[in-house]
């Protein structure tokens, strides 16, 4: 996803310069920048600057660009230098993730009868928390940052959440501070507010997947959804709305068991390959989106060289 943080262009003439950089096989190889133009100051290859691991980017380089894909929390962004040296973190946080929101949901949608979440704590702490912000900061040293950065604020989300539901802690048990049986309108109103907070955040990410695929969209925006719902059930219950509160919070519920598919779904497109799978499941890009154009762009050549041999 370009950002206005690749922008900032050298503008002064410099000696070409070289960079080494070593591939996974401990070979080192020379990274050639062409000579700065006289007139221009800027090199023929225009390197970008950045406040990230991407800095120092090809802009004319035909694989500059990562490729949008789910099973790797990648939006599209550019492309690092030097060559990743470690094993793909992202199905290891959506399954964190996935797994933990799905027995949420299932609490909220009341099946098999369950309506206490504290069965959720365990895993909000363990595997939706720890697990996930390990993750997350992966995804950091592989240098993705949409990755880095929603991978390791829900593992925040999970830890805070499964805190807030331990007993021992008694935020919003008997004589806590959001006692809800004392005053249901502070318990109601500030886990609203949590909730709200996570929706606006979910929103962001949200926007920075409307060029990467339809799953991957779709992940976020049941996220989203269910955030929502969550949040509203909270403000009905606490304007004596009980009805609407219950019905808002199976909704949260339907939305958040339909993100944790959606989130394995991701997940699985990221494990899968010809090594160990049999198929593949396709994650459709969107027609706007770099692949999209591209898979535009071929067909339209092919349908001419059709018509061109008739």
């Amino acid at each position: 996803m370009e950002s206005n943080i690749f922008q900032n262009t050298p503008s002064t003439t410099a000696p070409a310069q070289q960079s080494t950089i070593m591939d996974p096989a401990g070979q080192h190889h020379r990274q050639q920048q062409s000579q700065p133009d006289s007139a221009s100051g800027h090199t023929s290859t225009q390197l970008e600057y950045g406040h990230n691991p991407n800095a120092y980017l090809h802009r004319d380089a035909a694989d500059a660009r990562l490729p949008a894909f789910g099973g790797e929390f990648q939006p599209g962004l550019f492309r690092a230098v030097d060559d990743r040296r470690f094993a793909n973190p992202a199905p290891l946080g959506l399954s964190a993730f996935a797994l933990t929101t799905f027995v949420l949901s299932a609490v909220n949608l009341g099946a098999r009868g369950i309506k206490v979440p504290n069965i959720v704590v365990p895993l909000a702490l363990g595997y939706g928390g720890l697990v996930q912000l390990l993750a997350g900061m992966w995804e950091m040293a592989v240098g993705n940052t949409f990755g880095a950065t929603a991978l390791s604020s829900y593992g925040g989300f999970w830890i805070a959440y499964g805190i807030m539901l331990t007993p021992g802690w008694n935020i919003l048990g008997e004589g806590g501070p959001y006692d809800r049986s004392g005053d249901p309108g502070m318990g109601t109103s500030a886990l609203g507010v949590f909730l709200t907070g996570w929706f606006v955040f979910t929103t962001i990410l949200l926007l920075c997947t409307l060029r990467s695929t339809v799953m991957f969209f779709l992940l976020f925006f049941t996220l989203d959804m269910a955030f929502l719902m969550l949040a509203c059930s909270e403000y009905a219950l606490n304007v004596g709305s009980v009805d609407a509160a219950h019905a808002l919070e199976k909704a949260g519920g339907g939305f958040g068991m339909v993100s944790a598919f959606l989130a394995w779904y991701n997940a699985f497109a990221g494990i899968a390959d010809s090594s160990n799978s049999f198929f593949l499941i396709p994650v459709f890009h969107f027609p706007w989106s770099e692949k999209g154009r591209s898979a535009r762009a071929a067909h339209a050549a092919a349908h001419k060289t059709e018509r061109e041999k008739a």
